[in-house]
C-alpha cells in the first residue's frame, strides 16, 4: 500500500494519499479526480545522515534542558 503525492488540476491542492491496488484517489478538498501524480523523493539514510541527525537532536535537547534548568531556578528564586 504505497503513499503517493498528488496535485489536483482543478483546485491546485497538493496532498498525499494511501492508494490501494485498483483504487483511484480523489482530491480531499474538492473531490476532483483529475489528478497529477507528483514525483516523490525517497528519504536516504546513511551513517553520515544518521550521525548528523543525532548531533542535531543532542544540541536541541541540550538547549531545552538548559532552558528548563534556568526556568526552574527563576521559579525557585521567586517562590521561596
Amino acid at each position: 500500500m504505497p503513499i503517493f503525492e498528488y496535485k489536483c488540476r482543478s483546485c491546485e491542492h497538493e496532498f498525499e494519499a494511501l492508494v490501494l491496488r485498483g483504487a483511484e484517489p480523489g482530491c480531499p478538498q474538492c473531490a476532483g479526480r483529475d489528478l497529477e501524480r507528483l514525483l516523490s523523493l525517497p528519504a536516504v539514510k546513511s551513517d553520515e545522515t544518521k550521525a548528523r541527525a543525532l548531533n542535531a537532536a543532542k544540541q536541541r535537547d541540550g538547549k531545552l534542558g538548559a532552558e528548563r534548568v534556568a526556568a526552574q531556578r527563576e521559579y525557585e528564586r521567586n517562590h521561596d
